[in-house]
Parts: C-alpha cells; sequence; structure tokens
C-alpha cells in the first residue's frame, strides 16, 4: 500500500555516535520502531543533611539532577524477509537481524583495530595501559531531546529465527545515564550538548501556564 503523499513524516529515535575530540559524526542509528515507552529518572543532586547541628542547605543544589533513561525497542526482519529478491532486503535474507544487533553491540565494544593497536604498542613499551576511550554517544528523541549518555544496561531477547537460526525478530533493552557537565566539563563537546539540552528544557519550562492559588483551595499563603 502507498503512502499518502500529504502524511506526516515519521520522526524516529535512534542513537549518534561522534568522534569526542572532533565532534565528527561517526555513526548514526535509528531506532526500527519508536518504543510505546520512554521511562526516564531523576537523581536530585542536593547538599548532604547536616550533622552534629550543622546547619542544613536545604534549598541549595551541588549540580544538574542524575537523569536515566530506559527503554525497549523492537527489531523485526518479517518485511524485508517476505520480498528477498529486492536488493534493500537481501542482508535481511543473508544474516536476519544480526547486522542492526551487532551496531548496536557495537557502542559498548572497542573495535578489533584498537584493541590490536594498543596491544602492539604496549608490547613495544611506548604505551602505558589506560582504559579504551569510546565515541560519544547521543540519544536522540525529537529535536527537543538531544542529549550525551553512556550505556548502562544492554540486554538482547531475541525472539525467532529462520532456519540458518539467524534472528529475525529481537527486543534489545537499553538504559543509559545522561552525562551532564559534572561528567564532561563545559569546554568537551559533550557538555555544550548537555547545556543545550539544559537551556532548552528552561525554555519549555517558561511555556507551561503558572496556575492560580485559588486552584489549590488557597486564597493566600498562610
Amino acid at each position: 500500500m502507498s503512502t499518502s503523499p500529504i502524511s506526516p513524516r515519521l520522526v524516529k529515535g535512534g542513537i549518534v555516535t561522534l568522534d569526542p575530540n572532533t565532534s565528527a559524526i561517526r555513526n548514526v542509528i535509528a531506532l526500527q520502531y519508536n518504543p510505546d515507552s520512554l521511562t526516564r529518572s531523576m537523581q536530585i543532586q542536593s547538599m548532604p543533611g547536616g550533622q552534629d547541628g550543622t546547619r542544613v542547605d536545604a534549598l541549595r543544589l551541588r549540580g544538574p539532577a542524575i537523569e536515566t533513561i530506559k527503554l525497549e525497542a523492537e527489531l523485526d526482519a518479517t518485511d524485508q524477509l517476505e520480498f528477498p529478491t529486492k536488493s534493500e532486503n537481501i542482508p535481511a535474507v543473508q544474516f536476519g537481524l544480526h547486522p542492526q544487533l551487532a551496531q548496536l553491540e557495537m557502542l559498548i565494544n572497542p573495535t578489533v583495530e584498537t584493541l590490536l593497536a594498543d596491544d602492539a604498542m604496549a608490547n613495544s613499551g611506548t604505551l602505558e595501559i589506560i582504559p579504551l576511550e569510546q565515541p560519544l554517544t547521543l540519544f536522540i528523541w525529537s529535536k527537543s531531546r538531544v542529549v550525551p549518555v553512556r550505556l548502562t544496561e544492554f540486554s538482547i531477547t531475541e525472539e525467532a529465527f529462520d532456519t540458518a537460526l539467524n534472528p529475525i525478530r529481537a527486543k534489545v533493552s537499553l538504559g543509559m545515564r545522561v552525562l551532564n557537565i559534572d561528567d564532561l566539563g563545559f569546554q568537551h563537546p559533550g557538555g555544550h550538548l548537555f547545556m543545550a539540552y539544559l537551556n532548552n528544557k528552561q525554555q519549555l519550562a517558561t511555556r507551561a501556564k503558572s496556575a492560580a492559588l485559588t486552584v489549590l483551595g488557597l486564597g493566600g499563603l498562610p
């Protein structure tokens, strides 16, 4: 069935990886289907409570709230397998969902080339082993929500397979922690992106109408 030319274009959520030094885009991953729900939680960075009679800074914040995001994405190769002779569907016929799953898994794995290069330098005595740096990862959920994140949870449930045991239907659960200026600093590309995200949130908050005290059953404050 053809799509009407006047139908609204569906915006998809997804993940973008950037070079952490140059901000050059390395990879763009669009979710096949937008999840029906998105869970976000905030850990408030308030000042610790006072001890031994010390005054409590009850209204002070140590920094931005620590935000975590969880979602479950569905992948399905059934439509591609229905028309196996189309050129764009050949990868699905040969590998099922392996390419899409591998693309997501490489978000949390270093490349083979990076591992071999670091091992060679370490064996030659020219490199002190330090944790490998991954690309800067952005979670995109509309133009109002572009945030730097670190993946903290990742699980895959493969639910159906073809005759070669390639997965053809799967669910991917992702947990992400939003990286803020406390993690990255103001000068880091990810720090700039977080500040833009926070500024957008601040501007959106001004668009919410303030209710009158009478709505709360009060004529005024005590």
